[in-house]
């Protein structure tokens, strides 16, 4: 019989029961990881092996915070003259950062980093898991951690071992708010010339291996990567392809570049993926030849703006490009919008090859970059463009690199990448790369 079933709990009592219950397994947990660790510091600070011009200068207690609660232990220290720093051989090898074991910052690295402000993180913490770290501690943390995220994402590329029938490579950039020091001296799209956002690009690589009944193409499940960069695309595009090679771009049947018609993207596309298919996604196409038929009938509003606007993406399906760059310069030859119509049109004039949306749908490809845009409003809108947000540029690339990386599923390999090169510092050789 229940102990409950004469006199059914109430929610309060539920929860008073819940309190006892944690503090009955939390306490005697926090315990015997103290045990644990003070151990596992005192083999470390044993074995450890001072090197050139460094001294102990003794026993130093820290207050370690872990997930079920605090202790505090014993650690040697030791200290370099000559660079004037000093160095815990127990914590780097046990992966105590900021006070906090690597459990914990792994956790609030996820909460700050997922959560759409620092302050949100903090209140989840402590509702959900009776975790007191405060918001700034918070932002600390994500930013201790934000670089390595970021040079992780920038290493080198050890070739996978995928074999996908068909890969994609996609690109695309965003604007983000930034504070008035960090867009000094920078052009922009405002009335007076100057900008507002400075530029990040995100990245993505997806794979596919089949169509569905209706012959449309299918993303394989959880096989979309992001990246994520905040500087010039010359510098983003290395990151990129080393990101599309250790996929498996070289045992793929078919690499697909999609990106917009954007010049710096074209470039990227053919420098750094020369020899894969290319394709401007068909929302941009559509978006271009909307800008076309108004600089031709003079506004949206003209009566055969709509008519002739699917007509453009029924004859753009049907490989149709060369054609429509034909009669409309044919219509609007001798007329004042004539120029006007001619800039429009260069963007379908240099896109040509990657405009045969006919033979792309054919071959079972996708023409449309849904992937990274969703990827540009959930991994970097949802969390940087939130109203009344100004970055700097280290706060927001340190964040968007560690959202990429739990987008991608592999906040466990990047933690396992630090720990193993955090403990590494104690070693008397250096490790290979």
């Amino acid at each position: 019989m229940s102990c409950f079933s004469a006199h059914p709990p109430t929610g309060q009592a539920v929860q008073e029961l819940e309190g006892m219950v944690r503090t009955a397994i939390f306490k005697p947990a926090t315990e015997l990881i103290a045990f644990m660790l003070q151990a596992s510091a005192d083999r470390i600070d044993a074995a450890y092996q001072p090197k050139p011009g460094e001294a102990r200068k003794g026993r130093v207690s820290i207050k370690v915070q872990c997930i079920f609660g605090t202790f505090t232990m014993q650690r040697d220290y030791y200290y370099h003259p000559g660079k004037e720093c000093g160095y815990y051989p127990a914590d780097a090898e046990l992966g105590l950062e900021n006070g906090f074991t690597p459990a914990l910052n792994k956790l609030v690295c996820l909460e700050g980093a997922d959560e759409a402000c620092y302050q949100k993180a903090e209140t989840h913490l402590q509702e959900t898991a009776r975790i007191t770290v405060d918001a700034r501690q918070v932002q600390r943390v994500v930013q201790r951690f934000g670089p390595a995220a970021q040079r992780w994402q920038e290493r080198k590329a050890v070739p996978g071992t995928e074999r996908a029938p068909i890969m994609y490579v996609s690109a695309d950039g965003t604007g983000l708010p930034m504070r008035k020091s960090e867009l000094d001296g920078r052009k922009g799209k405002q009335p007076d010339g100057t900008a507002k956002t400075r530029q990040v690009y995100l990245g993505c690589v997806f794979t596919q291996h089949g169509q569905d009944e209706k012959g449309r193409p299918v993303r394989d499940y959880n096989s979309t990567t992001y990246l994520s960069f905040l500087g010039p695309i010359t510098d983003f595009a290395p990151s990129l392809r080393r990101e599309a090679i250790r996929r498996g771009m070289g045992n793929a049947g078919k690499t697909i570049v999609l990106i917009d018609g954007a010049e710096g993207l074209e470039c990227m596309g053919r420098d750094y993926f020369p020899g894969c298919v290319q394709i401007v996604d068909f929302f941009h196409a559509m978006e271009h030849a909307s800008h076309t038929l108004v600089a031709l009938l003079g506004s949206k509003e003209h009566a055969d703006y709509k008519p002739r606007l699917r007509q453009w993406a029924k004859r753009l399906l049907k490989n149709g490009v060369v054609k429509l760059i034909a009669e409309t310069r044919m219509e609007s030859a001798g007329r004042r919008q004539a120029a006007m119509v001619e800039k429009e049109l260069g963007y379908f004039v240099r896109n040509i090859a990657r405009m045969q949306y006919g033979t792309f749908r054919k071959a079972g490809f996708f023409i449309g970059s849904g992937v990274v845009e969703a990827g540009c409003k959930t991994v970097i809108g949802a969390r940087c463009k939130q109203s009344g947000m100004h970055w700097g540029v280290p706060g927001a690339q340190n964040i968007l690199a560690l959202r990429c990386i739990h987008a991608s599923r592999r906040l466990s390999d990047f933690w396992t990448f630090w720990l193993n090169t955090r403990a590494a510092r104690n070693n008397q050789l250096p490790v290979a790369a």
